[in-house]
């Protein structure tokens, strides 16, 4: 009997130590999740407060969904790294509005459509998009990349993220971006990113040497779209083309709708008529079929022969331009908004809402659709002469490559 009572007195302290630490690790992870909610790393919870958070997160994929909802903008920059040096206060001044520049390093159609989705939602009366096209939109095939090995948060893209979000935010990653988070909010921290969007990822223009820059147009090689390609180039599948046509077509009519293609350098494009400048070329003519399709849209081509392409010292490498060709590129897109011609771009196809149906905030059943073309087009995309239908424009300014 006393043997069973000493067993049992002996026991007792490591029954205590254990409720003990057992209570405490509970209670710290309490106390971890309810300051991770309510510091929000995302700014995407319900319930969190309404405080001045910033854009921690160095995966943009993670840091931007906020910004795509927020109620300060009315107009967003959708692309890669080719478009994030366009300038948000620029743009506002250039083409009116409150930008947000939504371009993603790396970010594949797949990635830029779910955050269109996103800022869609949140601005149903959006005034203007503008979509930057580069090697991923021109991908052929049937297959197509829809994610980078940077982690994509599905969830955050979600119409229901504001509460989800709970759930997810009970894990190290959500942990350690809370701490930057409430570094930024106390002050001792700065965010990522602008809360624009806007971040300047250039060195500074002192560091500029062309013999590198020359060096890396040589290792970059000739960009050529990847993927399968059979039969004629009409038969060719793009489905990044076939994802933007969705992803814009939700837009309201009355949005304004931009799509350039960024201005490479030269030296990293397929001579003219070559078997790579002919999937380009039938790349170019998918997005201006879309165009003649889409109510209110406008297609620039910043990808051919222009003074700013053929010189190699306007650009850090064959796809990232100066900051003075970035500004350069905005003042374009303006003034291509107001139907100037300029030796930077060609205008490839325009379908604008007649002035009627913009006035008054009314779905479009009718719009303006043209096709810039003028003579004849003899290239691969445009085999014989010039029509208004699908033909990409051979303006005064020069043929398209």
């Amino acid at each position: 009997m006393s043997s069973s009572t000493s067993s049992s007195d002996a026991a007792s302290p490591w029954r205590h130590f254990f409720c003990l630490a057992a209570g405490t690790a509970v209670l710290a992870v309490m106390v971890i999740y309810v300051f991770v909610t309510l510091v929000d790393p995302f700014d995407t919870l319900s319930l969190s407060p309404p405080l001045h958070r910033g854009l921690v997160a160095s995966n943009q994929r993670f840091s931007y969904p906020s910004m795509a909802r927020s109620e300060r903008f009315d107009s967003a920059v959708f692309g890669t790294s080719t478009s994030r040096l366009l300038r948000t206060h620029l743009l506002d001044t250039e083409l009116g509005g409150s930008f947000a520049n939504l371009a993603m390093n790396a970010a594949t159609p797949y990635e830029q459509a779910r955050l269109m989705q996103v800022f869609r939602s949140a601005h149903p009366a959006a005034r203007m998009i503008i979509v930057g096209l580069d090697l991923s939109y021109c991908a052929t095939g049937d297959s197509e990349q829809l994610l980078t090995p940077r982690a994509f948060p599905a969830w955050l893209y979600e119409d229901n993220a504001s509460w989800r979000g709970y759930r997810e935010m009970f894990n190290l990653f959500a942990v350690q971006e809370a701490g930057q988070q409430f570094g930024v909010l106390i002050g001792l921290k700065r965010p990522f990113y602008n809360s624009d969007g806007y971040t300047d990822f250039l060195p500074p223009d002192s560091d500029y040497d062309p013999v590198r820059v020359a060096k890396h147009m040589e290792l970059s090689g000739i960009f050529i779209p990847p993927g399968d390609r059979d039969g004629a180039p009409a038969d060719w599948r793009y489905p990044a083309i076939e994802r933007l046509d969705k992803a814009i077509s939700s837009f309201a009519d009355t949005t304004r709708k931009i799509l350039y293609f960024v201005p490479y350098s030269r030296k990293i494009m397929p001579g003219p008529d070559s078997s790579g400048d002919v999937v380009w070329q039938e790349c170019k003519r998918r997005v201006v079929t879309l165009a003649e399709r889409t109510p209110n849209t406008l297609v620039l081509d910043f990808m051919r022969p222009t003074p700013i392409t053929d010189d190699v010292s306007n650009y850090w490498d064959g796809l990232h331009y100066r900051h003075d060709i970035a500004d350069r590129v905005v003042r374009d897109l303006a003034a291509a908004e107001q139907g100037a011609v300029s030796p930077d771009y060609t205008r490839l196809a325009e379908n604008r809402l007649s002035a009627s149906l913009a006035n008054r905030g009314t779905a479009a059943t009718r719009s303006d659709v043209r096709a810039f073309s003028e003579g004849v087009c003899a290239s691969a995309m445009s085999p014989g002469p010039s029509t208004t239908q699908g033909a990409i424009a051979c303006s005064s300014e020069a043929s398209v490559p």
